[in-house]
């Protein structure tokens, strides 16, 4: 508590961090395991007529990647131009899950540094403040206090800011390979979709 009244809201923020990182990084490496060969069996499946099948595996996956060949699987019949929406509109859903509470991450990051140097100045003033007050010679250790306020604050926002800002970009990139695989998925099943049939 020596750093004032601004340790307070500090140390939220780093709480809030912690909380959002682990949860978005638990939810994300779900998210990224697709069972070995998922699509290779969802091919065949689909070639051998097995649409139920195709269906049960996609259910057992419950993956972003799953869960939009599973609304495809489900419209096999219905015109490509049809099919293809709906699995864009189940991507679309599915990226806005993977991106849940990442925004709040970003705010925190540029948030903690700029709360922390609102407490170097809040110190600061309490400096000078208590300088102006002070009669005769100014003691180090009245000094001393505000500026030591001063600099806690300023460390402390710089150590939630500079992780959580590490925190977030890692997270970004993890989304970016999970929307590729989604991507390379949904349009190898389209591709199948359009094979000819023997």
């Amino acid at each position: 508590m020596n750093g004032g009244w601004a340790m307070i809201p500090l140390a939220l923020l780093s709480l809030a961090a912690i909380y959002i990182f682990m949860e978005r990084y638990l939810t994300l490496k779900k998210a990224a395991k697709n069972p070995e060969g998922f699509n290779d069996r969802i091919k065949s499946m689909v070639l051998a007529g097995d649409i139920n099948g195709a269906k049960m595996l996609c259910a057992q996956a419950n993956t972003p990647v799953s869960r939009m060949i599973s609304k495809g699987v489900s419209r096999i019949g219905s015109p490509l131009k049809n099919i293809e929406t709906s699995i864009e509109n189940v991507g679309k859903i599915e990226i806005s899950r993977l991106e849940k509470n990442l925004s709040a991450l970003a705010t925190i990051a540029g948030a903690a540094p700029m709360l922390g140097f609102l407490g170097t100045v809040t110190g600061m003033i309490g400096a000078f403040i208590a300088i102006a007050q002070a009669e005769g010679s100014v003691s180090p250790k009245l000094l001393s206090s505000g500026i030591y306020e001063a600099m806690v604050t300023t460390a402390t926002g710089l150590i939630i800011g500079l992780p959580a800002y590490v925190g977030y970009n890692y997270l970004v990139s993890k989304i970016d390979s999970i929307v590729h695989a989604m991507e390379y998925s949904s349009i190898e099943f389209l591709d199948l979709l359009q094979e000819p049939q023997l």
